[in-house]
């Protein structure tokens, strides 16, 4: 199963929170592919990863809402490279960046108004077009 990822000096994915299964991977390698569980399906329970602040915790599963399974267990795969252990540390990178990224408090958004002088220039933008395709239609076909 492993050690414990460590994601920051606080927030840590417990090594009981990981469940690690080698299945055959698909792709290249020859007949080692028909032979080798060389892919790594690592499921991991979010609600056992320690440190993570309840904001935290809803970012997290808000991004990895797609990857669950019916336990609710993050589902992450890797069949990067030809060899298992390889596969394995791939995996736990890809967990220990999903964890990062829901650490990341998004900034607010400041709702802003456009300036006045704005709404002006693109209302005499239109009467000029306005103007110029009035001027391009057949004389006498005034409206």
């Amino acid at each position: 199963m492993g050690d414990a990822i460590v994601v920051t000096g606080t927030v840590r994915v417990p090594a009981r929170a990981l469940t690690v299964r080698a299945v055959r991977a698909s792709g290249p390698g020859g007949q080692n592919v028909n032979k080798v569980a060389t892919k790594i399906d690592l499921r991991v329970d979010l609600d056992a990863i320690e440190g993570l602040s309840e904001a935290a915790r809803a970012r997290l599963h808000a991004l990895a809402a797609h990857r669950l399974d019916a336990e609710g267990r993050l589902v992450i795969t890797s069949q990067a490279e030809r060899n298992q252990a390889r596969n394995v540390e791939d995996a736990r990178e890809k967990v220990r960046r999903l964890v990062r990224a829901a650490l990341v408090r998004p900034r607010a958004r400041v709702a802003t108004r456009a300036p006045a002088a704005a709404g002006e220039r693109r209302l005499d933008v239109k009467r000029h077009r306005a103007a110029l395709k009035r001027w391009r239609s057949r004389p006498g076909r005034e409206e």
